[in-house]
């Protein structure tokens, strides 16, 4: 890790605040660089920043290394001249206090669309210069991705397994006469990635400079229909004829689920990733490191042993373990990056061989407050039981916010809260589960800003299992008050988590 001790807050793009309907990298995300600076935090962790497929989930992602679209900000494409003022006044009016994006999507991707015809039009010999390079420096999955995504608009959003079976299949001559007559297509999703990559460095380097660092995520699988698997289908256990998983991913039933979780992934083909050098992996964790400074990997379990179901099986019951070669990718990579600026998800029942390979390569593990109080002393999650190398948050985004987990509690888990903690004090349960997350000897304490807001179940960005209304939610501009930065910056440097150069 390039720092010890230190804060932050996990928030992902699409809750900030502005006019468009969903949070994006513009004006806002510079505000809310700003709003971490001023008081004291040096980490801002994001969800996974692909495109999203269905359900609008960032971990359901139809690329493992493009970046969604919709998070780019109009106002610099205004400002460009690729949009006219007009173009953003006359636009409807979208809820501010969530993200509908049925009614968002068709209406920025639209003024995407006409942004890019201009950039063809109008661009400088600069400009057309820059997007030459930013394609050409990532040919390894941008043409691929372009290719993919004009395919679906042009088979009505179809999951790749419903094309027409030549192109499917990846049948040279039907990818030729396709790329051909979706060139136009082609062109508008490069652009889309181009424009991206633009606002991200540039709000990047902002944060950088501010001396925050970014923490993303890495789902640890991608989803079936995504061009990962359509374009390097022998990476993954597809069946060759129907091309579905003929493994799928999932985890055992446990205490939270009899039947356990079936996700439906395709499981990878170990043995013909390890034949590369482990080349896509690579690829994947550089492209990501083009955005994020660390990377959070979910599930990094399956780097030791994976739970395997075969096509067929409606739940989780009749997986198997099947040992991954997590030792011996990680060296790889390590080889070829020279270092390993990764977190690991190791959240779940964790078996000793999981840990020695989270430790033996320093991955810093995550503890959960929200986790800490339904057993007995025991308990990894309690403050007590923690080593230096984690983070500790008070909830995840697949948590209730604070508040509204300590309304639903058990009795028995809220008196065990109210024994350990005191009592809650005037400034509510959030801000006592912020100090216990903050006063820990973690080195890094992230808290959601929901939590920080002080908000209830309303605010909750995912509900695992409820396949409709997550990842909606928005904070307002007027949120990030003179009080709450007081309060935030006041416990940061209390805790010694502030900057060195502020003390």
């Amino acid at each position: 890790m390039p720092f010890q001790r230190a804060s932050g807050i996990l928030l992902h793009p699409t809750s900030f605040p502005g006019r468009f309907g969903i949070g994006d990298i513009g004006p806002e995300a510079h505000r809310f660089v700003d709003f971490l600076a001023d008081t004291g935090q040096q980490i801002w962790q994001v969800l996974p920043l692909g495109p999203t497929g269905h359900g609008n989930s960032p971990y359901m992602s139809y690329s493992s290394m493009a970046g969604n679209h919709l998070l780019i900000s109009l106002e610099p494409l205004q400002e460009r001249g690729l949009l006219n003022q007009e173009d953003l006044d006359g636009l409807p009016e979208f809820p501010s206090d969530h993200v509908d994006y049925e009614k968002v999507m068709p209406v920025k991707t639209q003024l995407l669309r006409q942004a890019a015809e201009n950039f063809r039009e109008m661009a400088t010999p600069e400009e057309q210069q820059a997007f030459a390079d930013f394609c050409e420096k990532r040919d390894f999955w941008l043409d691929e991705y372009a290719f993919f995504m004009a395919l679906k608009q042009a088979n009505g959003g179809k999951s790749w397994v419903e094309w027409a079976p030549k192109i499917a299949h990846r049948d040279p001559e039907a990818m030729e006469q396709w790329r051909a007559k979706l060139a136009s297509t082609i062109f508008f999703e490069k652009f889309l990635q181009f424009e991206f990559f633009q606002q991200w460095s540039e709000l990047k380097q902002y944060a950088n400079e501010r001396g925050i660092q970014i923490v993303g995520d890495m789902p640890i699988y991608v989803a079936h229909d995504s061009v990962d698997v359509w374009g390097f289908p022998t990476n993954f256990m597809v069946d060759e004829e129907t091309l579905e998983p003929s493994l799928m991913a999932g985890v055992p039933p446990d205490y939270f689920s009899e039947t356990g979780q079936l996700w439906g992934n395709p499981i990878y083909n170990w043995d013909e990733l390890k034949k590369s050098g482990f080349r896509w992996w690579l690829q994947r964790l550089k492209a990501l490191l083009d955005y994020v400074d660390l990377i959070r990997i979910d599930h990094f379990r399956g780097f030791q042993a994976y739970w395997s179901v075969e096509a067929g099986e409606t739940t989780a019951m009749n997986g198997e373990w099947v040992e991954a070669p997590g030792e011996e990718f990680f060296q790889t990579v390590k080889e070829e990056l020279g270092s390993l600026p990764i977190l690991a998800e190791d959240l779940g029942v964790i078996t000793p061989e999981v840990e020695e390979l989270r430790d033996k390569f320093g991955f810093p593990g995550m503890k959960i407050l929200q986790f800490a109080f339904g057993s007995d002393r025991h308990n990894p999650y309690l403050p007590f039981n923690f080593l230096p190398n984690c983070l500790v948050y008070t909830g995840t985004h697949d948590n209730d916010t604070t508040v509204g987990w300590f309304e639903k509690t058990s009795d028995y888990e809220r008196d065990r809260v109210l024994t350990y903690l005191g009592c809650v004090s005037p400034d509510g349960i959030h801000w006592d589960m912020i100090r216990l997350a903050l006063s820990s000897v973690a080195n890094q304490a992230i808290i959601p800003l929901q939590d920080a807001l002080g908000l209830g179940s309303d605010a909750r960005m995912n509900c695992p299992g409820k396949p409709d209304g997550n990842w909606t939610w928005r904070y307002q501009s007027e949120d990030l008050d003179q009080n709450l930065c007081d309060r935030l910056r006041t416990l940061t440097m209390l805790y010694n988590r502030a900057p060195s150069h502020w003390q």
